[in-house]
């Protein structure tokens, strides 16, 4: 059976026009939450082969991601989980902060779910990942649970950095997961040096494993970016520079920060790739051909992943003082991850509605019960505050009490007796 459906990509800045009339015409004419051309076949776990013509602009290549990708409909569905389970962890991350349950720095994520969810997908637990302070997502991905991320914003003893790094600084080396950088751009030149040890262990003969340094294109023009860049490019390190382009960099638009607005072209001779971050098929089968390309010794590649995010910069933005409402609204109604994916799951044959209300629900409830568990958790005691501050002498674990630890509440700060 072969059913054919609207092609599902738009390639050129997926950044809505500050109206909705505006948005509508630098919108190429497809319908974004139109699933693509799929082909059954009949087993216990159908899969289709998905058309993906239109999702990739190449730079400096001679090859390109294959246009189609087959998938199951236990992976489809796996990968809407993923996703569904970010949104709602991130909403709930936006209502407990309200609360004033977490505080200090929060930058949610909802909206690029597919970028994260895509490049799980595509690379594996050996390779190296590392991200700006927008971490929640790639920190669930990378061997947490919604528990241990609501936890460390709670400051629970269970969190997942024991409540010491909050919501910028998740890290999970057992996972190959290096952060959660706090400083814009910094992340980039910690995964050059990833990609430098990457090679170094290599076996040879083997295809290296890659190394992942995401970052905003609010940091696209670092210089630490590029000074990394030549580096990996000298050496030929298995490198990746993936720019999640949200399209403003905190509250400025691409447009007015940076006068090269094609990000993956920004490596001069390095090569380039451009991919439609809001569908999660075309980010997996990109970041397959990244992997492959630059793990066989090619040297270090920029993906450019466009995407777009619906909260502020962060829960200190209202993020609507320089976009309107009407762009956010007209994104969600036409370019959002969730739903193309939804919508895709349908058109396959895959499952119907109400199937997936089910799978929504369960997921809605099981985020609640973990983010209750968070709740009951303790906070560290001070014994546990105190280590990896200070060390008693050089042996592994053996930390020291400082003289003077200040409280919130001064009155109950800890000086040494």
């Amino acid at each position: 059976l072969l059913c054919l459906t609207t092609n599902p990509i738009m390639l050129s800045s997926l950044r809505c026009a500050s109206s909705l009339a505006t948005a509508a015409a630098r919108a190429k004419p497809q319908t974004a939450l139109n699933a693509a051309a799929v082909r059954f076949m009949s087993s216990d776990n159908p899969s289709a082969t998905f058309d993906l013509t239109g999702s990739f602009e190449t730079y400096n290549l001679d090859t390109a991601p294959e246009e189609t990708i087959e998938m199951d409909k236990e992976e489809l569905m796996q990968h809407f989980k993923t996703m569904y389970t970010v949104r709602r962890m991130e909403i709930t991350c936006d209502n407990e902060y309200k609360a004033r349950n977490i505080r200090g720095f929060c930058h949610l994520y909802d909206g690029q779910e597919a970028v994260a969810t895509g490049i799980n997908a595509a690379i594996t637990q050996e390779d190296s990942w590392i991200t700006s302070y927008r971490c929640h997502c790639q920190a669930l991905l990378r061997g947490g649970t919604v528990r241990k991320v609501i936890g460390e914003l709670f400051g629970s003893v269970e969190g997942y950095s024991k409540s010491k790094g909050g919501s910028m600084h998740f890290y999970n080396k057992e996972h190959n997961f290096y952060g959660g950088a706090g400083i814009v751009g910094a992340q980039v030149p910690i995964g050059a040096g990833l990609a430098f040890a990457n090679k170094y262990n290599a076996k040879p003969g083997e295809p290296m494993n890659i190394a992942v340094a995401c970052y905003g294109d609010g940091a696209a023009n670092q210089g630490q970016i590029w000074e990394s860049a030549n580096m990996a490019s000298l050496w030929k390190l298995p490198m990746v520079f993936c720019i999640e382009n949200n399209q403003y960099g905190m509250g400025t638009s691409i447009d007015r920060h940076s006068s090269h607005s094609d990000y993956f072209k920004m490596g001069n001779h390095i090569p380039g790739i451009r991919i439609d971050g809001m569908n999660v098929l075309a980010v997996k089968a990109g970041f397959e051909f990244i992997k492959e390309f630059c793990g066989n010794g090619n040297g270090p590649m920029y993906a450019e992943l466009m995407t777009y995010r619906y909260h502020g910069h962060s829960m200190s933005d209202p993020g609507t003082t320089y976009r309107n409402r009407e762009e956010i609204a007209f994104t969600r109604s036409t370019r959002d991850p969730l739903e193309f994916v939804k919508k895709t799951l349908i058109d396959a044959g895959f499952a119907d509605a109400d199937e997936i209300k089910q799978v929504e629900k369960q997921i809605r409830k099981q985020v609640q019960e973990e983010v209750m568990l968070a709740k009951q958790d303790p906070k560290p005691t001070l014994d546990e505050l105190i280590k990896h501050v200070y060390a008693a002498d050089t042996s592994i674990g053996n930390y020291e009490m400082p003289d003077h630890i200040r409280m919130p509440d001064f009155a109950k700060s800890y000086w040494k007796s």
